[in-house]
């Protein structure tokens, strides 16, 4: 592990310390397999947890809304915590105490800060889109000045961060294995429909594969 995939001291995970993974292959993979995030903050000593889109470029993760957005206003330069989590599965065990849930999750804390320059915020924006929808920002109209000016792009370094991770059965006591109680792991993933056009759409006109082969996960 090297100096920068150390934990710190808030990162660190404690209770059930085996579950943590501070290596950034593992960190990255599920950062980019589950965009939504939640970013939590504090305005005015009430703290505020705020559901959003997120994106991994390289050693930075960033995240957009609307520049009227008192969230992303205030946010700038103040610290926050970003959290992902995907659930894999509800664990039922033999005792209500040793139910679980298997899941992945990563928790970033630092500083948020405002992309500014008009190109750069263009340039994460379309990043953001291809990394969810490869090949279509080339087919959209071309974003606006007043679209730019209009949305907040915000960013924070991969630096201190932590993952923690749940995977396989239950872990009853050795004495309530032999209950005759079921037990045992019901498996949850997201479940991509196909696409559905909107009523503008020419008849022609077909789902590009970037609609038809969305995942999450």
């Amino acid at each position: 592990m090297t100096e920068r995939e150390q934990p710190t001291d808030r990162t660190r995970v404690r209770r059930l310390p085996e579950r943590g993974a501070y290596d950034r292959a593992t960190i990255d993979a599920i950062l980019d397999a589950m965009p939504v995030a939640h970013v939590g903050y504090s305005i005015d000593g009430q703290p505020f947890v705020t559901p959003t889109l997120q994106w991994r470029e390289g050693d930075h993760v960033y995240w957009h809304g609307s520049a009227a957005s008192r969230m992303l206003r205030v946010i700038d330069g103040a610290p926050v915590c970003l959290t992902v989590t995907l659930i894999d599965g509800m664990v039922l065990a033999r005792s209500a105490f040793n139910h679980s849930m298997n899941y992945r999750s990563v928790m970033l804390l630092g500083k948020a800060h405002a992309i500014t320059d008009p190109a750069v915020k263009e340039a994460r924006l379309k990043t953001f889109v291809e990394s969810q929808f490869p090949g279509r920002w080339d087919l959209l109209r071309p974003v606006t000045a007043q679209e730019l000016k209009g949305t907040t792009v915000l960013g924070m370094p991969i630096d201190e961060c932590s993952a923690k991770i749940r995977s396989g059965s239950p872990h009853d006591d050795e004495a309530d294995e032999a209950l005759d109680i079921w037990a045992g792991v019901i498996p949850i993933r997201f479940e991509v429909l196909p696409p559905i056009a909107d009523s503008h759409v020419r008849a022609h006109r077909k789902a590009p594969s970037h609609a038809r082969n969305f995942r999450i996960g």
